[in-house]
């Protein structure tokens, strides 16, 4: 290289690295949202309903009504039929005045904004989804609940006990804030180990980034598919094995399963080179040398949870290429394959966003958990955020963490490369679903896989739509079986039998069938109540060979 050469690239790579730290000092500023996303938001925004006349006029007349509104509703006893439920103010403490008018004058003002950043002619969809959401988020913060001396439920403790609430409160603020700051004593229930992932294995396999988990079957006979699953890299594994009455783990050794799970390394700085193919060796791939090796079986139950589910599709399509059919069938748990409407959570993925997110995991290595997990809170901030501040540091009622809870505060940290890859590859690309995706330099195709598919989607998720999971049926030529479950993402996958208040719609789909859209399938499919668990189970028992002794698969 000539010495010209050499300085211009030195120079270059000066430069960039200047750009790259300018860009983490925004990230961190900003709390990881890249600034221009919203700018370009409101500009979109601002350009196209300044020349809309009409829908200003609209919201002009709205806001001139809104007083009277707000007062004819806040008046009269029916006004929460006509503006609908709030859990923010179902308390009947918010139906006398002046809180009535306080709260019907802020649903107001949430309607005027929704009508005023939605369906303005000419803004993108992208635009009008991230400043509905910012603006929403914006709303919540101000909501007239979160401020004591607007909000009558605190006002009632406090004089029911004559102050106490407060002090309370006050107390577990203070150990809310040390909370974050040194690790507190975790009562034996939720601690792992003690009265979370207490399933019987043992670790029977490893590699760099996970360890394999088998556990033994506690029937006298077993079926000799055993069943792999594949857990997100960004949780930990246990959130399937959580206490003894919910473990989705535990159920299946007492339907006489032999059960393997990937538990994946909490990565640090010098794993930031690692990416999709290091994940796919040494996750689903060596999991699936490893069961075969031990258990001598040649067919293998495989279930993906979230992005699991994607990585295992991918390793199953991959698979189909080449020929290898050991998969006897797959299992998607709230999994997309497709994520061109991947709900709420696309708000965070865009050029300028991962192009953000990309400088702070080279500064770093890696995306820090809390840092993932602030994306996620955001999506759910009156439940997780709001919510718990009334009523524990307002209210002064004691904090009390159950074990999903504990287990979403048990964050995970994800490599550099492995990150930049399935956002882009995925979420901004679609490759996987658009058939451009490779593996071992080998572009693959869901159209390849012909193993049946158990697809189970939930009916709040905002992380992975159920609609959005729904895709798998015109993207695959398999026979699929799609449940719909009550719940959201981890609550209607953690939906064991005797759980109250669950149900679920259930339909197989065969390859020689015409599509049906996802509303019709729901409009067509019955409701059940109870677990969809059961159901699954006698789905791997149909497409599974006779059993077995119990000896002869197990550890």
């Amino acid at each position: 290289m000539k010495r010209e050469d050499k300085y211009q690239t030195t120079n270059s790579n000066h430069h960039d690295a200047l750009d790259r730290t300018a860009r983490v000092m925004i990230s961190r500023s900003t709390g990881g949202i890249a600034p221009s996303m919203l700018i370009s938001a409101l500009t979109d925004w601002a350009l196209h309903l300044s020349t809309a006349p009409g829908k200003q006029a609209s919201l002009m007349e709205m806001a001139l009504h809104a007083p009277v509104v707000a007062t004819h509703r806040a008046l009269n006893p029916d006004g929460r039929a006509e503006r609908g439920a709030d859990r923010r103010f179902d308390d009947v403490e918010w139906d006398r005045l002046p809180f009535s008018l306080l709260r019907e004058s802020f649903l107001l003002t949430e309607d005027w904004w929704e009508k005023a950043t939605t369906n303005v002619r000419g803004m993108s969809s992208a635009n009008e989804a991230a400043l509905s959401f910012m603006v929403r988020q914006a709303l919540d913060m101000v909501a007239p609940s979160n401020f004591p001396h607007l909000n009558p439920e605190v006002q009632a403790r406090a004089r029911e006990t004559q102050g106490a609430s407060i002090l309370r409160g006050m107390v577990n603020g203070v150990v809310g804030v040390t909370s974050q700051e040194q690790e507190l004593e975790t009562p034996d229930a939720l601690r792992v180990g003690h009265g979370l992932a207490t399933t019987p294995g043992k670790v029977v396999a490893r590699s760099h980034l996970a360890e394999l988990i088998q556990y033994s079957p506690t029937t006298e006979a077993v079926h000799p598919e055993p069943v792999l699953i594949v857990p997100a890299w960004i949780m930990k594994y246990y959130i399937l094995d959580l206490s003894a009455h919910n473990s989705m783990v535990r159920w299946l050794t007492e339907q006489g399963h032999t059960v393997f799970i990937l538990s994946w390394r909490n990565p640090a700085a010098e794993d930031s080179h690692l990416g999709m193919e290091d994940y796919l060796a040494q996750g689903p791939r060596m999991a699936l040398d490893a069961i075969g090796a031990i258990t001598g079986s040649e067919r293998i139950h495989g279930a993906g949870y979230c992005l699991g589910g994607t990585l295992l599709a991918i390793q199953a399509a991959a698979m189909a290429r080449t020929g290898d059919t050991r998969l006897a069938s797959m299992t998607l748990l709230a999994a997309q394959v497709d994520f061109s409407e991947a709900g709420e959570l696309a708000l965070f993925v865009s050029e300028a966003q991962v192009a953000l997110l990309e400088d702070l995991m080279w500064h770093q290595g890696y995306l820090d958990g809390q840092q993932m997990a602030g994306a996620f809170t955001m999506l759910r901030s009156n439940d997780l955020v709001w919510s718990r501040m009334i009523h524990e540091t307002m209210m002064g009622e004691d904090p009390n963490p159950n074990d999903m809870m504990t287990w979403n505060a048990d964050t995970t940290r994800m490599p550099y490369r492995m990150h930049s890859d399935y956002l882009r590859g995925l979420f901004l690309e679609n490759r996987l679903s658009h058939g451009k995706y490779k593996v071992d330099g080998m572009t693959i195709s869901l159209t390849d896989l012909d193993l049946p598919i158990f697809a189970v989607g939930t009916e709040k998720d905002h992380v992975a739509p159920w609609k959005s999971v729904y895709k798998i049926h015109h993207l695959t030529d398999a026979d699929v079986t799609f449940v719909l479950t009550s719940g959201g993402h981890n609550a209607g996958i953690v939906s064991e039998p005797g759980h109250a208040h669950r149900h679920y719609r259930m339909a197989t789909h065969t390859h020689a069938e015409r599509y049906e859209d996802p509303d019709a399938w729901m409009a067509a499919v019955a409701q059940k109540e109870g677990s969809w668990w059961q159901d699954w189970s006698a789905w791997l028992k149909a497409r599974s060979g006779p059993i077995l002794l119990k000896n002869t698969c197990c550890f």
